[in-house]
């Protein structure tokens, strides 16, 4: 009895572990690097706060119009569908940077937000991130990740949805949702959930 005692404790002991050891599949073939706490990203903290503490509202600078018709559409529908329909139905908000609607360089948007003013590519991401989240995702299977468009050199933003060991890419720039393993010009450099950020490297 001891020592079956002695192994469930063990046992437990361990779970956390084991938990934050989970591995996760490549992300356009880089090598990342897990790091606790979100503190060094404070326009995702802020908007984050802003969101957890967001009211419905329908003012000249958001909105709730179409939110709660796109989750009970599909509430209860298969995951991949969910996710193919959340990246359809925000890829038909418009692009607009954040200095025509905000008049700063970088503004992160809740997803009301995005919805009554449109937005940049992170805001896309976000209310991907957030509609999904509200579907049931786990926000441990999402990042929203920062990355260097090659074929522009410029910096841009995704989602990434891990559906067990692919990462499909959500994109305000591709129509469909892909594999992100499939698409050669992206280069990661950050990604963000709401506990914890990764370093991502070029593989050797």
């Amino acid at each position: 009895m001891k020592r079956l005692l002695a192994l469930i404790l063990i046992a437990v002991l361990l779970l956390p572990a084991a938990a934050e050891a989970r591995v996760y599949p490549p992300i356009f073939n880089s090598k990342e690097f897990a790091n606790k706490g979100i503190k060094k990203f404070p326009k995702w903290g802020d908007m984050l706060a802003r969101w957890h503490n967001a009211a419905p509202c329908d003012s000249d600078q958001c909105t709730t119009d179409g939110w709660p018709d796109l989750l009970a559409e599909l509430q209860g529908k298969d995951r991949m569908t969910q996710i193919k329909e959340v990246n359809r139905f925000f890829n038909s908000e418009r692009y607009i940077v954040d200095m025509k609607n905000w008049g700063v360089e970088d503004y992160w948007a809740t997803p009301y937000q995005f919805l009554k003013m449109d937005g940049d590519c992170e805001d896309y991401a976000i209310a991907k991130f957030m509609a999904l989240k509200a579907l049931g995702i786990p926000p441990e299977d999402m990042r929203v990740l920062a990355l260097r468009d090659l074929n522009l050199d410029v910096g841009h933003a995704v989602l990434i949805v891990y559906e067990g060991d692919t990462p499909l890419l959500l994109d305000n720039q591709i129509k469909t949702v892909v594999p992100a393993n499939s698409v050669r010009h992206y280069l990661p450099i950050f990604s963000l959930s709401e506990t914890g950020w990764w370093l991502h490297r070029k593989a050797p």
